[in-house]
């Protein structure tokens, strides 16, 4: 297996570029709430970003995950999606918002959530109170009992 790290990086050109490319939101990446890595390869250099945006003490959003169009269908998204998560506080429940990835997000364990089910924290991000369409997915992660 490749030697893989997951980063800490600030918002940059390469990361703005990266999500455009996906066709990801780059509107609201600035905020004190909101971290952001490189899923870097020993050989390759960054190969993926991804972040998690802090809504309160109970809640996060995973965001921005995205793996450069050349090393796409190699792993790397799995990879980064998992060491993304293990960055989020244990206690925290876990949410993210998709347009076309849902079925990617299950292999992980979310979990479709009604938006009125959704915390308030998760609902009032930028992302889901006006950025994403109404018709994005909110998805929760189960995690297994610690």
């Amino acid at each position: 297996m490749r030697e893989l790290t997951l980063e800490p990086v600030p918002v940059s050109n390469e990361l703005k570029a990266a999500l455009t490319c996906a066709g990801l939101l780059t509107d609201d990446l600035e905020g004190t709430d909101r971290t952001y890595f490189a899923l870097v390869d020993v050989d390759s250099g960054v190969v993926g970003y991804s972040g998690i945006e802090t809504c309160d003490e109970d809640s996060v959003l995973l965001r921005s995950v995205v793996v450069i169009p050349e090393f796409q269908a190699q792993g790397y998204g799995r990879r980064l999606v998992d060491l993304t998560i293990a960055r989020a506080p244990v206690a925290a429940d876990v949410y993210l918002a998709t347009t076309s990835a849902a079925r990617f997000f299950e292999s992980f364990g979310f979990t479709p959530v009604d938006r009125d089910k959704a915390p308030k924290a998760i609902l009032s991000t930028r992302q889901l109170s006006g950025l994403c369409p109404a018709s994005a997915t909110i998805m929760k992660l189960n995690r297994p009992p610690t």
